[in-house]
């Protein structure tokens, strides 16, 4: 099977945080690949849920896919707003696949989220030196945390990474409006 990837984005607006959640890919005709399509159609309904863990359960996943489906079952966890079992998910996906970035940069967001920023800019940077096919959303995540850090040099460089990747990619643009940037 092949797995592909994508990475959760914590949002914060007007001081409340939210997220936008983001998959892996598992191919094949299999409860994993329905928790799969879910995770990637944003859909965090109950029967989304009992894919990923009817395919948890019948054991019958390689280890990186396995991984996976951990992660889209945090993700959706994580559209519920239910960051305790998104958290115990991707904590399952790590140690079960420490090499996937993306458990490392998902579970930097449910830090993120629980306002543990040095905690999420750690995760996050660890996924990051991993690799993940949207670093993008690592990047704005990692702004998000340097925010809660007071660290808007970082948050703005941050945010400015992730639109470069991303040109196309509202969420940053809008965070870049709020700053000003004077040379010294």
């Amino acid at each position: 099977m092949k797995l592909g990837i994508l990475v959760g984005a914590v949002a914060i607006a007007i001081g409340c945080a939210g997220s936008a959640s983001a998959a892996v890919t598992v191919l094949g005709d299999t409860s994993a690949q329905q928790c799969s399509e879910a995770a990637f159609h944003q859909m965090a309904d109950q029967t989304s849920l009992q894919f990923c863990t009817t395919a948890l359960a019948e054991g019958t996943l390689n280890r990186r896919d396995e991984a996976g489906t951990y992660i889209n079952r945090g993700v959706m966890h994580m559209m519920r707003r239910d960051y305790e079992a998104a958290r115990l998910d991707f904590d399952q996906a790590i140690d079960i696949d420490p090499a996937l970035g993306e458990g490392w940069i998902n579970r930097g967001a449910v830090d993120i989220i629980d306002k543990r920023y040095q905690a999420g800019i750690a995760d996050i940077d660890k996924g990051l030196t991993l690799g993940t096919e949207e670093p993008a959303k690592a990047y704005y995540n990692r702004g998000v945390a340097d925010e809660g850090m007071d660290d808007e040099k970082s948050a703005y460089l941050d945010y400015q990474q992730a639109l470069v990747l991303e040109p196309g990619w509202d969420l940053p643009r809008q965070e870049l409006l709020r700053f000003t940037v004077t040379r010294r």
